[in-house]
């Protein structure tokens, strides 16, 4: 995949292109930002450029020999290092790969090693590459790619120049799940509720999301018309099933959930203001948007926001799901 094919991170694919071109590329990097927006992509389009054997202007052509393995993971110096079945990165992982790149590469310019999942490096991991990231072979590229960088030791992140990938448009996800066959009307109420990530709006059936948004979209009705909290614990019944499946699964299906509130509270805060419809994410919905508006105007917006994100933060640490969703439901 050439850089013109990233989707929605121009300004950053316009910088690689410009530094592959004129020889200033790094030799390490951190590719850091949310997870499924493109940035492993990005850095196997970055050793695609590197290794071309017809670029243009910085960028890969994407059909050459070299490009086309790239792409199928069969190139010899492109190496890409992932967590094993544990989950985690082993130091052995790392230390075979600080090996082959301390040779010249075998047909490329220049041998690229991409560490994804980076932040799934042990300890010892992260330390085995300190030595290599503070003197790096002349012919190879590190690329770390990771959506916790503070999970790196200091140590690691202080030798990487860091590149910050964004949650990708709404209308970019959209018009990627139309290009390959949702309706319009799906793919934005997908998109909507994708939290900015294509790899998750890939991921998730339409049913589920779609199903997911229609119960934030009742839990916030309900939670903004009610005021006693015993009857707004009830409205916290929507949010875990009755027979909880495992953990992991539990969680996931809040989380969706949840992002589904977030999307819906800022296109009502859209309408409250009279901002431009076209910035709306679930433009479908807007009548439910429009009874949604008048409840979460102004401050309880913001508070109501900013208990969803410390809920999200939550799940990611493991809390039980009715302790979030019981939670929650009270700071609506």
């Amino acid at each position: 995949m050439p850089f013109r094919d990233v989707l929605g991170h121009d300004r950053l694919t316009s910088l690689l292109k410009r530094s592959v071109a004129g020889g200033t590329l790094p030799p390490s990097l951190v590719f850091a930002g949310p997870s499924g927006v493109g940035k492993r992509k990005t850095a196997l389009a970055l050793a695609q450029a590197i290794n071309c054997l017809s670029p243009e202007a910085g960028d890969a052509c994407g059909r050459c020999t070299a490009c086309t393995r790239i792409a199928r993971g069969v190139h010899p110096d492109v190496l890409v290092i992932e967590p094993a079945e544990t989950g985690v990165i082993r130091v052995d992982q790392v230390r075979d790969a600080i090996d082959r790149a301390g040779y010249r590469p075998f047909e490329g310019r220049r041998r690229v090693v991409i560490v994804d999942d980076a932040d799934a490096l042990m300890p010892q991991a992260q330390n085995a590459l300190l030595k290599t990231l503070e003197e790096p072979p002349p012919s190879s590229v590190f690329v770390l790619v990771t959506s916790r960088p503070d999970v790196l030791l200091p140590t690691v992140r202080s030798r990487c120049p860091q590149l910050r990938f964004r949650r990708l448009a709404i209308d970019d996800i959209a018009a990627a799940l139309i290009a390959r066959g949702r309706s319009d009307a799906e793919a934005r109420a997908v998109a909507a509720s994708a939290s900015g990530s294509l790899g998750r709006a890939l991921e998730a059936s339409a049913g589920d999301l779609l199903e997911a948004r229609e119960i934030a979209q009742r839990v916030l009705a309900e939670a903004g018309s009610q005021h006693v909290p015993g009857r707004r614990l009830d409205t916290a019944k929507e949010l875990h099933p009755k027979s909880p499946g495992s953990g992991a699964a539990d969680r996931a299906r809040l989380a969706s959930q949840l992002r589904a509130m977030a999307s819906l509270l800022r296109d009502a805060a859209v309408i409250a203001t009279r901002a431009d419809d076209g910035a709306l994410a679930n433009r479908d919905v807007r009548p439910a948007l429009e009874r949604l508006a008048p409840a979460y105007a102004g401050e309880r917006g913001v508070r109501a926001f900013a208990a969803i994100d410390r809920a999200l933060v939550a799940l990611e640490r493991n809390a039980g799901v009715k302790i979030v969703a019981d939670w929650l439901v009270l700071q609506l």
